[in-house]
C-alpha cells in the first residue's frame, strides 16, 4: 500500500495537479514515551530537517523564515492553529503527527510522511521529533492542561449527514446566519472584509478564499472542514463555533464549503471554439458559457530577482472564442481587492533587490514589499510565442529571449478605471530588458473588464493576422504557446513581483478534412477484405488437410 501511495504521490506532482494529500493521518501505534533517548533523536532530526524554517529554539526565527508566508510556527509559545481540541488548548499527540505527516497545503510545511516522498521520515523518526518540539513549550509538561486526560478533545459526529444537495443547501443558510461571509465573502471568495487583518503575532493575514482547496492548509475534506469550526483556529481571527452551532449545523456548513471548492481541469492544450457572427466583447456575455474552460496554475515569479514567495495569484481560468477575423480570450481569476491605482514612486529598483538576494516577503522588518491598498495596480498579462512553434522548441516562459521573442498582451486595471484603453500590446526579449511597447499605430487590442464579489473577469480581442512581424499569428489547426503573467496590487506586486505560468498551448478548432473520413473508410474496407481473405484461406488450408 505505502509504495502505491508514492507512486500516485509522484504522479500527482509530476503532471502538476492538485489532489488531497493521502498521508497516513493515524499513527500505526501511540507516541513512545518521551524518553531521553527519543527526545536526543527527534533533536538530531529537528536541527536537520527543521531548523532552516522553525529556528534552533523552535521560536520560528530560522534563516528561511522571513521569506515565509505565512510565518514558520513558534513552537515555545504553546499556540498550534490544527487541532481536534477545544479553542486555546494543546493539540493532541495524533494532532502533532498529523501535521508533520501530511503537512499544510499553501505553506512552506511540507509533507515528512516517507511513504509520501522519497526524502520523509519514518512513522518512528516522526514520533521522535514530535517528542522533540514538545520540550519547547512548558505547556506540555503540565498534565493539567492535557486535552486528552481533560476531555478536551472535540470528536467527529456520530451520526454524518451525506454529502448531498439538501445538506450543501442548510450549510448555506447557517453560512449566511451566522454572517461567515463578513469575513470569507458572499461566494467564499475571501473579499468580506475589505482590510487587512493581523495574526497575534501583528503578521498581515488575508481572509481564506475556500474556493481553492488547495489553499485550505489543513485538509479539504468534509471531516477537516468541521473540524475548523469546531475548534477555531488558534492565533487567527477564526474562532470555534461549537458554542453558536450545533453539531448538525456544523456538518451541514462544511458540506456546503466544500461544495464551493473549485474543481482544477487538467487539459494543458486550450481549444478556442469557432463561432459565427461577431465575438463577445462582454465578460458577461452568454456566449462565453459555450468556451471551454482551461485553468492555469501560477506560482512566484523566482526565477529572478526580486524573487517572489508569495504570490496571490494563482489560478487562472482561460477561455477562446474565434471568428473569421477575430480572435477573443476571456480571463478570470479570484482577487479579493479591487486594485485601480498605480503609484510608480513606491516602485522597487530590482537593481538594488538584487545586491542582497532574493528579498520578496512583505512581512520583512523593512517592509521591503508591504501588503497595501491603493498604491499599485492589478494586472495581467498573456505571452505568447512569436515564431510558430518548431517541434518541442518554445521560448523561455519567463519573457523569452534575446533570439527568441515573445509578444505579450497586457491589461492593467488603473488604466481601464481612468477610461483609457487597459491594454497595451508588447515584446520582450528576456527578463532582463523592460517590455518593449509597441507604437500606437500596432496597438489592436481591445479589452474590457469586470470586477465582482473577489473576481476579476478580463476579455482581450484582436485580429487573427495582423501585418507586424512582431505579433503573433493565429492559423487553425496550429497549437500555439501561451502562458500568464499576474499582479496582485494589494499584495505589493508589481514588476518583476509577480506571479507566471508556463507554457500551455492554444489551438483554434479545424473542420476536419474529408480525406480523413474517406481514408477512414477506405482503410476500413481493406481491413474487412483482409479479414475474410484471412479467414477463407484458413478454412481452405483446413478442408486440404483433411
Amino acid at each position: 500500500m505505502g509504495a502505491a501511495r508514492k507512486i500516485l504521490a509522484s504522479a500527482i506532482a509530476c503532471l502538476g495537479l492538485w489532489a488531497p494529500v493521502m498521508a497516513a493521518d493515524t499513527p500505526g501505534k501511540p507516541m513512545p514515551e518521551a524518553n531521553e533517548q527519543l527526545v536526543e533523536k527527534g533533536r538530531e532530526i529537528y536541527f536537520a530537517r527543521c531548523s532552516f524554517c522553525h529556528g534552533l529554539l523552535g521560536d520560528g526565527e530560522g534563516p528561511a523564515a522571513k521569506y515565509l508566508d505565512p510565518r514558520p510556527r513558534d513552537f515555545t509559545l504553546g499556540t498550534f492553529k490544527f487541532r481536534t481540541t477545544q479553542s486555546g488548548e494543546l493539540p493532541t499527540n495524533e494532532d502533532l503527527f498529523r501535521t508533520v505527516s501530511r503537512g499544510l497545503t499553501g505553506t512552506a510545511m511540507q509533507a515528512f510522511d516517507s511513504d509520501l516522498i522519497k526524502n520523509g521520515l519514518s512513522e518512528d523518526e516522526r514520533w521522535a521529533v514530535i517528542a522533540y518540539i514538545k520540550t519547547f513549550a512548558q505547556e506540555f509538561e503540565d498534565p493539567e492542561l492535557d486535552p486528552v486526560k481533560t476531555g478536551k478533545v472535540v470528536s467527529l459526529p456520530a451520526n454524518r449527514a451525506p454529502f448531498n444537495d439538501e445538506t450543501v443547501a442548510k450549510g448555506k443558510a447557517v453560512f449566511e446566519k451566522a454572517k461567515c461571509w463578513s469575513c470569507h465573502g458572499k461566494l467564499g471568495r475571501g473579499d468580506g472584509n475589505k482590510e487587512f487583518r493581523k495574526d497575534d503575532w501583528g503578521f498581515p493575514i488575508r481572509i481564506r478564499n475556500v474556493t481553492h482547496p488547495w489553499k485550505i492548509k489543513a485538509g479539504s475534506e468534509v471531516e477537516d472542514i468541521y473540524m475548523r469550526f469546531s475548534t477555531g483556529i488558534s492565533g487567527t481571527p477564526m474562532p470555534s463555533f461549537v458554542k453558536s452551532l450545533n453539531e448538525e449545523d456544523r456538518w451541514n456548513l462544511a458540506n456546503y464549503i466544500k461544495s464551493l471548492q473549485h474543481t482544477l481541469t487538467s487539459h494543458q492544450a486550450l481549444k478556442a471554439n469557432l463561432v459565427a457572427g461577431a465575438l463577445p466583447e462582454a465578460p458577461g456575455d452568454e456566449a462565453w458559457n459555450a468556451a471551454e474552460p482551461m485553468d492555469m496554475r501560477l506560482t512566484g515569479q523566482v526565477i529572478a530577482a526580486p524573487r517572489w514567495q508569495n504570490p496571490s495569484v494563482e489560478m487562472v481560468t482561460v477561455r477562446a472564442l474565434f471568428n473569421d477575423t477575430e480572435i477573443a480570450f476571456k480571463l478570470t481569476w479570484d482577487d479579493p481587492f479591487k486594485d485601480v491605482t498605480h503609484d510608480p514612486s513606491k516602485e522597487f529598483d530590482t537593481v538594488e533587490l538584487a545586491k542582497v538576494g532574493g528579498f520578496s516577503s512583505y512581512v520583512e522588518t523593512n517592509g521591503m514589499i508591504p501588503r497595501a491598498l491603493e498604491t499599485f495596480r492589478d494586472s495581467i498579462a498573456m505571452q505568447f510565442a512569436v515564431k510558430p512553434p518548431q517541434g518541442t522548441k518554445k521560448p523561455h516562459f519567463y519573457r523569452g529571449s534575446s533570439s527568441d521573442q515573445v509578444h505579450l498582451w497586457v491589461w492593467k486595471a488603473d488604466l481601464a478605471e481612468a477610461g483609457k484603453r487597459g491594454t497595451e500590446e508588447g515584446n520582450a526579449r528576456g527578463w532582463k530588458q523592460p517590455i518593449k511597447v509597441q507604437g500606437e499605430d500596432n496597438q489592436q487590442i481591445t479589452g474590457k473588464a469586470t470586477w465582482d464579489q473577489g473576481r476579476w473577469s478580463v476579455v482581450m480581442k484582436r485580429p487573427l493576422k495582423t501585418g507586424d512581424k512582431n505579433d503573433v499569428q493565429f492559423t487553425k489547426g496550429v497549437f500555439i504557446p501561451m502562458s500568464l503573467n499576474a499582479w496582485d496590487g494589494s499584495n505589493g506586486e508589481h514588476g518583476l513581483i509577480m506571479s507566471l505560468s508556463t507554457w500551455h498551448y492554444v489551438v483554434l478548432e479545424a473542420a476536419t478534412p474529408m480525406s480523413v473520413y474517406i481514408y477512414a473508410i477506405l482503410a476500413f474496407l481493406i481491413m474487412g477484405a483482409l479479414g475474410i481473405w484471412l479467414m477463407r484461406k484458413a478454412e481452405n488450408e483446413a478442408e486440404e488437410t483433411t
